[in-house]
């Protein structure tokens, strides 16, 4: 699962969510202290309505949330949904195996969130010029993460999209 820092920042780029069931989300507010949540028509569901998407809760008594705006919580794509999300620019996803004074240069939360501390995730993306671009990450969902974030950045920077 991707960070809420990288979420964050795929959201201010421009990146946009159409409630779903199966998606996770967060609440960024201090007092939910990072929850996620996943939705679901049996629990929380994403109710439709002219003046936007309202997330209920439902049989959640335990909660003093019966709602909350789309707008108010923040999406956390699953690795899936970023590799489609990518689209006919996707080419590869390759795993390269780091040698230990690259493995030691990872950061605390890198070595956490990383399945393997020896490996990196290597996303291969082409744009329409036929460039191709390598982003590189602890992990896979991060390494489809930060594809998309410059996806995204590029599209809404040059005006398609957003």
């Amino acid at each position: 699962m991707i960070s809420v820092e990288l979420a964050e920042r795929l959201a201010l780029a421009g990146l946009r969510w159409h409630p779903a069931p199966g998606d996770r989300f967060v609440i960024p507010q201090p007092e939910l202290g990072g929850q996620v949540f996943t939705l679901s028509e049996m629990t929380i569901e994403a109710h439709h309505h002219p003046s936007g998407t309202v997330l209920g809760f439902n049989g959640t008594t335990e909660w003093a949330l019966d709602s909350v705006a789309q707008d108010d919580a923040l999406w956390l794509p699953r690795e899936d949904q970023l590799r489609d999300l990518l689209g006919g620019t996707f080419v590869s996803l390759t795993v390269e195996d780091q040698d230990q004074d690259d493995a030691a240069g990872l950061t605390g939360q890198e070595e956490q969130r990383a399945g393997d501390p020896g490996r990196t995730y290597v996303v291969t993306t082409r744009g329409p010029d036929g460039h191709e671009r390598r982003f590189t990450a602890p992990d896979a969902a991060d390494a489809y993460a930060g594809a998309l974030l410059a996806l995204v950045q590029r599209a809404v920077g040059s005006g398609v999209g957003g």
